[in-house]
């Protein structure tokens, strides 16, 4: 009789100098299925697909696909077993062609051994026909966004005969339409017996298309369930180590006077007559479709991109942010949503990452105080629980939540009045989003201003004192959240109702 199962793993173990990344691990997939992987950042998630996929050795346990035991040496040791793994972070060439990407090293050749280009861009045209993604073979990687280069990766997945597929986090960058058309995707794939490990941080998406879920937590299983079993308080308990009965803990906000004011700002095929106002205390939600103008709205309140027309007011004052710099000197903050770009150095430490905006106020004479750059970054490693080996790590060494972290502490520096917060819990666990929030509540009861931009509709709802929805850059409309739904958000967005309410 064959075994039930795709993949067994038992009593993994994977050891580093002084740090036990997994503890006696034991996981099994089906085919036909997904199983979801579930943990806070540092839960070992990372460290056991890693294993699987062939980046990192196991040192200790038994690992069984396909009914034999198997050491999975390398990446492509895994590729040849039939193991596809997609990272959080894409893994493309920007110089290369899009069909290039997908058929890297494994690219079909003619007769007289030249690449068959033709047969390629077929294969390839094929592919991203039955992912729904228009995507030109031809083009060159560097030219598409980035929910276009996940679709990509997708492929790529796709035009190997894998028995399994490692999803990581992968509709951090996708639209609500992309989404719908990567669980598509997956379902056709459970029905040819593909089996999926999935690792998601926004739990919605363990019910919409999980099978099973298995919850890590300090590198060890906490338990394994069929999702229609299980209640989604109890994942967050055993990831957490504790209830959360609020995921999203807002507070009564009590909104202030008016801190900004914007009108009439175009910019021009990308916004269209924005005009809102912001108030001291408040939580602004802004809602909308990948693309439809979100992320280009803060760029020019931040002085990043400037705005064609359009006029913008700091407390009841008229002023010109063309820079960044005249940005912050308005007491202005902006967490953008690719932190790894634009939010970090990575090659600088934990340390120097955190104190850079507020480098003049640790300074004498052009010269950096140590200690009180020391005292000033560790006070916000121990308010945000910032995980790390010492104030003296690489930002690159750091897990996706904690480097997050170190950008909100970079600005809480400082001491903006106005924080634009672009996906702020994009790729973090439950806990530490619940830490953000909070850290929101506490600005707002300070008096600071926010404004956040979310594709994540129950975060806008839980966390927004009023919502905005911006399509194809205009603004479709304004909810408060208790009087509105998620689909009234959606509907919006996709420009179904353009009514204000």
């Amino acid at each position: 009789m064959l075994n039930e199962y795709l993949l067994e793993m038992h009593h993994i173990n994977k050891i580093y100098p002084g740090v036990v990344a997994l503890d006696d691990v034991s996981f099994k997939l089906k085919a036909g299925m997904v199983h979801v992987l579930l943990g806070e950042n540092g839960a070992g998630k990372s460290t056991l697909i890693k294993i699987i996929s062939g980046a990192t050795l196991k040192s200790q346990g038994l690992i069984i696909l396909d009914n034999e035991e198997v050491d999975i040496l390398n990446p492509r040791e895994a590729l040849d077993l039939g193991v596809a793994t997609i990272y959080q972070e894409l893994n493309l060439v920007p110089q290369l062609t899009v069909a290039e990407n997908i058929y890297l090293g494994r690219e079909p050749v003619t007769k007289s051994g030249l690449i068959d280009q033709k047969r390629m861009m077929q294969d390839v045209t094929e592919i991203l026909n039955s992912l729904g993604a228009n995507i030109p073979p031809e083009s060159k990687v560097s030219s598409l966004g980035i929910a276009r280069q996940q679709m990509v990766e997708i492929a790529k997945a796709i035009s190997i005969q894998m028995k399994i597929l490692i999803l990581d986090e992968p509709t951090s960058a996708l639209s609500h339409h992309e989404i719908e058309q990567l669980f598509s995707v997956i379902r056709k794939l459970k029905e040819n017996g593909i089996g999926i490990i999935y690792i998601s941080h926004r739990l919605e998406e363990i019910f919409e298309i999980g099978d099973c879920v298995t919850v890590l937590r300090d590198g060890k299983v906490m338990g394994n369930f069929p999702v229609e079993s299980v209640k989604l308080s109890e994942l967050i308990r055993l990831m957490a180590d504790r209830e959360v009965h609020d995921h999203f803990p807002k507070q009564e906000a009590k909104p202030g006077a008016e801190i900004l004011q914007v009108e009439h700002i175009s910019r021009k095929g990308i916004l269209h007559d924005i005009s809102f106002s912001l108030h001291k205390g408040e939580i602004l939600g802004i809602s909308g479709l990948m693309g439809s103008g979100r992320t280009e709205l803060a760029r020019v309140l931040f002085g990043v991109e400037k705005a064609d027309t359009g006029t913008i007011f700091l407390n009841k004052k008229e002023v010109r942010i063309d820079s960044p710099r005249e940005a912050i000197q308005n007491r202005i903050a902006y967490l953008s949503e690719d932190r790894k770009v634009q939010g970090l150095i990575l090659k600088m430490s934990l340390e120097n990452n955190i104190s850079l905006p507020g480098i003049k106020g640790i300074t004498v004479i052009g010269i950096i105080r140590k200690e009180a750059e020391h005292r000033l970054a560790g006070r916000y490693v121990n308010e945000l629980h910032i995980k790390a080996t010492g104030l003296d790590q690489l930002a690159e060494s750091l897990s996706g939540g904690n480097q997050q972290k170190v950008v909100i502490a970079k600005w809480l520096v400082c001491q903006s009045d106005i924080f634009i917060f672009d996906e702020p819990t994009r790729g973090i666990d439950v806990a530490a989003k619940v830490e953000i929030y909070h850290l929101m509540n506490q600005l707002t009861a300070r008096g600071a201003a926010i404004i956040m931009i979310s594709s994540e509709l129950p975060e806008i709802m839980g966390m927004s004192d009023r919502i905005l929805v911006i399509s194809y850059g205009r603004i479709a409309g304004e909810f408060l959240p208790k009087y509105c739904s998620q689909e009234n958000l959606l509907e919006c967005a996709l420009g179904v109702d353009h009514a204000v309410n």
